[in-house]
């Protein structure tokens, strides 16, 4: 039997959704009736409108959506103004203040506090200036990932943007597909670093080499069925294709409509594309593409450049990039500059600020890579040193010291229903306790701390140096925050994921347990040696010992909320649901 959510979707979903959207915000927010209220939240996300969680009804994060993190000129903008003016909630968040962006690990970008009034202006406004909300949620295909400096990178192997933009206005548009079995993450690497992590996507395309008509021809390997999430990730598995890039479209179309029409509609928690996978194998799944979905006759895999990865792979600086921050060359002489933003959020004026600076020293483009950090693309060589002297650039900085550049953390309990513990602020407080606490060698440009409020790993701790995974435990017999504490994880030519050597540490406990294992990897490293191969060489046993959980000068003003309160930086009882103007709604009205 299908799925009570199948039955909800195929009352009502993907277009249609919009405008009875439009007709609940024109009445309100008590015009949603109660007992129908799980299920149009349900269809809401499919037009990138989620419901924040309990005690914050009335209030809505809004994601938005584009191909491969690019942000044309006038369009962040647009977003900064849009978060200044509409994402202010009841209270102000301890870090970051009120009237702010997420910047996500799939190059897009969420809006929260968002009221549901408020969206007509809001899409009008985001509209205008060409960014959409449809199909960043939901039970459809995301938001397409690929090299965010793709058709710019000087190193870049095949010409990925034409092929990002055509999933992007094609496949993502086709009404036909909108409802999926689950949601579903497609990924371009048409670079040599492997930025856009197709082993963690239910399909990645990635470049390879093959002889096709007597010519060596670039184009894709095929690669399906991975991702990451409650505790069963799995690597993409090759499907023994190679494609060119006139091919690529028609082959992960077929793969999507086959997904679409096969994939388990009964049981939520083992329909992903990654067990759609476990369950027909990569053999079947390419005979069927070959006899039903495709007219290409498919070729067998070809040389891939695996072995050239280095995005978030655990190599030494030397290897190559890790990941966009710093300045680099682009193919046509002039300069990309990325900077860091300690856990992908930017304050609306800070994002206006760097609208102004995109525009004045480049071409006004920005783009968002998958660790949560923004580009400022087409610098002048002339032009670089009065961009970097700019004092925007000192706070979020393209030099970060190695632990605030290797930050990743999901949103954690201050919206989401399914985290455990809070994370962006308490990451915040940590990485500077990490700065002034704890030294690394001066060859480790970066480690990658990643940090997830719950096994859904949308911080994607699982592919982390050190991953934190959201827990609950009992200290001095009352409640806490807890996390589990993994480590080894990592994409590249050999993907793997973190082992999990401490389980349920106390909150406060965590930074001393990361600063007894860094400085051990400090003291008896090989030279040169990352992270990643030190923790394979030294093995579990010895890291389990290693990570020691220690209270220490580190104070975590969140350790006990254990995710009681309404929001976790704020007391008293709450003040939704809310009027459009956000005063408190009488529940006797």
């Amino acid at each position: 039997m299908a799925h009570e959510k199948e039955d909800w979707k195929e009352a009502c979903y993907g277009d249609e959704v919009r405008e009875k959207l439009l007709e609940f915000a024109e009445k309100g927010w008590e015009s949603i009736p109660e007992d129908e209220r799980e299920k149009w939240f349900t269809r809401f996300k499919f037009w990138g409108v989620f419901h924040q969680r309990t005690g914050q009804e009335s209030y809505f994060m809004l994601r938005l959506t584009n191909a491969s993190g690019v942000l044309e000129p006038g369009q962040l903008r647009t977003i900064g103004e849009v978060a200044r003016d509409y994402a202010t909630g009841p209270v102000q968040n301890p870090e970051f203040g009120d009237g702010w962006l997420d910047l996500t690990t799939r190059q897009s970008v969420q809006l929260h506090w968002i009221k549901l009034e408020d969206v007509p202006a809001v899409w009008e406004q985001l509209e205008a200036a060409g960014v959409s909300t449809r199909s960043s949620g939901g039970d459809t295909m995301r938001n397409i990932s690929g090299c965010p400096v793709a058709g710019k990178d000087e190193h870049e192997l095949v010409e990925a943007r034409p092929l990002l933009e055509r999933f992007q206005t094609e496949l993502r548009a086709d009404d036909d597909l909108a409802n999926m079995p689950r949601k579903f993450n497609i990924s371009v690497t048409g670079c040599r670093e492997g930025c856009a992590q197709d082993s963690i996507n239910d399909v990645g395309i990635e470049p390879a080499r093959k002889e096709v008509a007597g010519e060596k021809t670039l184009g894709f390997n095929v690669r399906v069925g991975g991702g990451l999430g409650g505790r069963k990730p799995r690597k993409a598995r090759s499907l023994d294709v190679f494609v060119t890039p006139e091919e690529a479209y028609e082959v992960v179309h077929g793969f999507v409509e086959l997904y679409h029409d096969y994939g388990d509609r009964d049981v939520r928690s083992k329909n992903r594309a990654r067990f759609f996978v476990d369950d027909w194998g990569t053999e079947r799944i390419r005979e069927t593409l070959q006899e039903e979905y495709v007219d290409v006759d498919l070729r067998t895999a070809g040389e891939d450049v695996r072995d050239e990865y280095t995005y978030n792979a655990g190599k030494p600086p030397a290897a190559g990039k890790a990941d966009h921050v710093g300045v680099h060359e682009q193919a046509d002489g002039r300069y990309y500059v990325g900077l860091s933003v300690a856990v992908g959020r930017l304050s609306a004026d800070d994002a206006l600020e760097l609208a102004d600076l995109a525009d004045e020293y480049g071409s006004g483009e920005v783009r968002l890579t998958r660790r949560q950090n923004p580009l400022l693309m087409d610098v002048s060589g002339d032009d670089l040193d009065a961009l970097l002297d700019e004092p925007l650039l000192s706070k979020h900085t393209p030099e970060p010291n190695p632990f605030a550049r290797g930050a990743v953390a999901c949103t954690g309990t201050e919206f989401c229903s399914l985290a455990l513990t809070e994370t962006k602020a308490r990451t915040a407080r940590m990485l500077r306790w990490f700065r002034d606490n704890v030294d690394l060698p001066e060859d480790v440009e970066q480690l990658k701390l990643h940090y997830s409020g719950c096994t859904a790993d949308c911080g994607q701790a699982n592919t982390a140096d050190i991953g934190l995974l959201g827990m609950r435990a009992r200290k001095d017999g009352e409640m806490c925050e807890a996390m589990d504490v993994g480590v080894g994880g990592g994409i590249g030519e050999e993907p793997s994921f973190v082992e999990w050597v401490r389980q349920r540490v106390p909150a406060d406990e965590v930074p001393g347990a990361v600063r007894n294992l860094v400085e051990a990897f400090a003291a008896h490293r090989e030279p040169g040696q990352p992270f990643r191969e030190w923790v394979a060489e030294t093995g579990t046993e010895a890291v389990v010992d290693l990570c020691e959980p220690e209270e220490t000068s580190y104070e975590d003003p969140w350790l006990h909320d254990a995710k009681q309160s309404w929001y976790p930086f704020a007391e008293g009882e709450s003040p939704a649901p809310t009027a459009a103007d956000g005063t408190p709604l009488s529940a006797d009205d």
